[in-house]
């Protein structure tokens, strides 16, 4: 497929793309230290589009995104670079490896319309890597797989190719099979032999009647398999046809081996980008619908159809302010334009989902292409081609540009739960009063960050993916909105309830000049069925408490019930009779039978035991075959109810269990180290139940 003299420089040329069918959208994929990033320059360089792979602008590589990623040492945010190759324009989405992540990988996977998987020579595939295969799938995206780092010690090309195959090949859902196979003198691979070609080398290999098998068979090219068998030569047009067709499905897999250092396979990588990854055009577009929910007329790859884009990445710049990263999916977007703004993730996903639904018109400023942080002024951009927006003040991630005439929402992509709680607080006054903003503009950003104001434990909680999106997320508050904050101990949403039944005598009485206050009361209290709430009876006769002061008892019931009567959290599931009482004429008043109803409620719980109560999850663990004893006696060991195991595929299980949330606080990072992050879970509340006396001694009191 190689056609070495027909790379350009696009460094300082437009690249704006005509039509859809001259545009690729390829996100690269794979984990933490497979040579993403590496390989994303070196493609840039081998195009023309920067001098060499490499290259350093002020501290940063050219696709690092955010200034931090430097920092970090790896990629924590999806970044866009474009290249000309064969006169068709490759914009390259370089995505993070690490779990923590998942989210901009998503949104990647959104933007694409295939995947270069990355797996690196001297690492192989992992737990982790799996996961991220599973990714692609869940979502059809056709995949290449590019094996890196043969260059690197360690690295074993044969052997990494047979895990590819045995972890994606055809209990995964496709053929994994070598496009080419490198060419080695001693250790160092020098060249590339093609296995479409019909040349000595690549009969030599003995690939090439397997490879050639594969490309007709998952393309379903009956007639060109009977030509085949029947021993007529396929010339490699043909093949190449057959080849784009098959990846398009998403079952069938090109290998391709590149070294980034020396370049070695990069041309040929490019070559198969164009010729044999399906085209914007040949993607399946979202699912669309009007904006009150009503189906829609499906979208088509046309630059001349009804405008629908969407926002895939949103970012802030403390100079710039606030860049969309756009996917135009349908018609022609230009400069200046007016759109719709749709935002409807609740309508989607729930009420929990974090973003606030919204429609309102904007104006288009000036569009340009992304090249890693640079950018390049674009006049349109036509379906199937990505963009940058600058000032859109109410688009976020997921929403839907579209004609303020014809309105459209695109259904959003699935986010990924975020299921590690760090409950933050401002060091400042300064910095609380910036801090609501900042939050706002960050959850804008990152769909993968929940952002959470708890009434009952009166905490500020950030819902993160893990701890490194944590600690990403504490930097970006302080380096972009200079918001300082500090983290404190999370606090789960326990109860309390009465153990047993109990009376109780509130006497509220001070005299200390002019108007005293007075007010007696007498209340029996007994517990009630879990979620049975509050019940208040009166039964006071002969006027014992006057008709008016009966709801201010109620009300210091009510009072001290949210303080709670042992650890400071809300009592549920009581039920409060008043009995008797006294009153004085001048001195009582509501005021005064508040404090007594709070005070003879505090009586009776000191008469009786106070039991705590703690929330339940249900949650399902989904792990390979060989982890699910591990994480059964630790899911025991967390004081949890095993509800059963299921089947997930071929090599792995669910596990479901009841959990009581207090030990579910930090399992998002305990149970991806005890895995090597090859299990996931998922949880939903259950129930309230009496926590275990000896565990409730150990949690201290609310202050």
């Amino acid at each position: 497929m190689a056609d070495k003299g027909s790379t350009r420089r696009s460094a300082g040329q437009d690249l704006g793309a005509s039509s859809p069918d001259r545009i690729r959208n390829v996100v690269l994929v794979g984990p933490a230290g497979s040579g993403k990033t590496t390989l994303t320059e070196t493609l840039l360089a081998a195009s023309g589009a920067i001098p060499r792979a490499g290259s350093v602008r002020d501290g940063t590589t050219v696709t690092d995104f955010e200034e931090s990623e430097h920092a970090h040492g790896r990629s924590i945010s999806l970044a866009v670079a474009a290249l000309l190759h064969q006169d068709t324009k490759i914009n390259l989405i370089d995505t993070p490896g690490y779990a923590d992540f998942v989210g901009e990988l998503r949104a990647g996977l959104r933007a694409a319309d295939c995947a270069l998987f990355v797996v690196a020579a001297n690492e192989g595939v992992d737990d982790g890597t799996r996961s991220l295969w599973r990714e692609c799938a869940a979502v059809g995206m056709p995949r290449a797989v590019v094996i890196t780092k043969l260059d690197q010690a360690r690295a074993d090309y044969d052997g990494v190719l047979r895990q590819a195959q045995e972890s994606f090949g055809d209990a995964a859902g496709g053929k994994v099979v070598p496009l080419y196979v490198p060419v080695r003198s001693g250790t160092d691979v020098t060249g590339l032999t093609g296995l479409l070609r019909p040349t000595p080398e690549a009969e030599e290999t003995g690939l090439r009647g397997e490879l050639i098998e594969a490309v007709i068979e998952e393309s379903e090219d009956e007639t060109l398999m009977d030509r085949y068998v029947g021993g007529e030569e396929i010339a490699e047009d043909v093949l190449v046809a057959d080849l784009e067709r098959a990846v398009a499905r998403a079952t069938f897999h090109p290998v391709v081996p590149a070294c980034s250092v020396t370049g070695v396979g990069c041309t040929e990588l490019l070559d198969l980008v164009v010729r044999g990854f399906p085209s914007p055009a040949e993607h399946p577009s979202p699912e669309v619908f009007q904006p009150n929910g009503a189906a829609a007329d499906p979208i088509s790859c046309d630059k001349g159809g009804p405008l629908v884009a969407e926002v895939v990445k949103t970012t802030s710049d403390p100079y710039v302010g606030r860049l969309s990263l756009v996917r135009v999916f349908s018609g022609t977007l230009t400069s200046d334009q007016s759109v719709h703004v749709s935002g409807h993730f609740s309508s989607f996903f729930g009420a929990d989902a974090g973003h606030e639904d919204h429609d309102e018109d904007e104006k288009v400023g000036a569009l340009s292409y992304p090249f890693g942080k640079q950018l390049a002024p674009a006049d349109q951009v036509v379906a199937g081609d990505l963009c940058a927006i600058g000032r859109l003040s109410r688009a976020e991630t997921g929403d839907t540009l579209s004609s303020v005439d014809d309105p459209r929402v695109l259904k959003p992509w699935s986010m990924p739960e975020p299921l590690l709680p760090i409950a933050i607080v401002a060091q400042t006054k300064s910095d609380e009063d910036k801090l609501s903003q900042a939050l706002g503009r960050l959850a804008a950003e990152d769909p993968s960050l929940r952002i959470e104001n708890n009434a009952e434990t009166h905490q500020l909680v950030l819902w993160t993916m893990g701890e490194s999106h944590a600690e990403v997320t504490l930097e970006r508050l302080g380096e972009r909105y200079g918001v300082r904050v500090d983290q404190e101990p999370f606090v789960v949403s326990l109860r309390e309830t009465f153990g047993g039944s109990a009376k109780g005598l509130g006497r509220h009485v001070k005299q200390s000049g002019g108007h005293g206050q007075y007010a007696v009361c007498h209340i029996e209290v007994e517990p009630l069925p879990e979620g049975s709430g509050f019940e208040f009876v009166d039964k006071v006769v002969g006027g014992a408490v006057p008709r008016n002061f009966i709801p201010s008892v109620e009300k210091g019931v009510r009072t001290q019930m949210e303080r709670g009567c042992r650890l400071g959290h809300p009592m549920v599931d009581l039920r409060v009779t008043l009995t008797d009482g006294k009153a004085h004429s001048v001195d009582s008043s509501d005021m005064a039978f508040q404090m007594a109803g709070a005070l003879a409620l505090r009586e009776a719980a000191a008469a009786t035991t106070v039991t705590m109560l703690e929330p339940f999850d249900t949650v399902s663990v989904v792990v390979p075959d060989d982890m699910v004893g591990p994480v059964m006696s630790d899911l025991s060991a967390r004081r949890a109810r095993l509800l059963g195991t299921d089947k997930v595929g071929e090599d792995r299980t669910q596990v479901l269990a009841e959990v009581p949330q207090t030990e579910l606080v930090r399992y998002a990072v305990d149970l991806r180290s005890s895995t090597h992050g090859a299990g996931v879970f998922t949880r939903s509340f259950a129930h309230y139940e009496p926590m275990p006396e000896d565990v409730a001694r150990t949690i201290p009191p609310r202050t």
